[in-house]
């Protein structure tokens, strides 16, 4: 299935969740934020979320500053 993340296309298998889509980019356990057309996804429901053909994916990278 195609789906878009951060604007680019990207090819995953059906049944694919987010927890699996972050891994593969690299990005298990990774202080970030993640939107699941437009909503955003808190880290304890990636494991649990299915992501569908068409789905538009932001993420973006949590950096602490003072």
């Amino acid at each position: 299935m195609r789906v878009h993340v951060n604007g680019a296309l990207h090819h995953l298998e059906e049944g694919c969740r987010l927890d699996r889509l972050l891994a593969e980019l690299g990005l298990a356990g990774t202080r970030i934020a993640v939107e699941l057309n437009e909503a955003v996804v808190p880290a304890s429901r990636h494991a649990d979320t299915y992501i569908a053909e068409g789905d538009k994916i932001e993420v973006v990278h949590a950096i602490g500053g003072g």
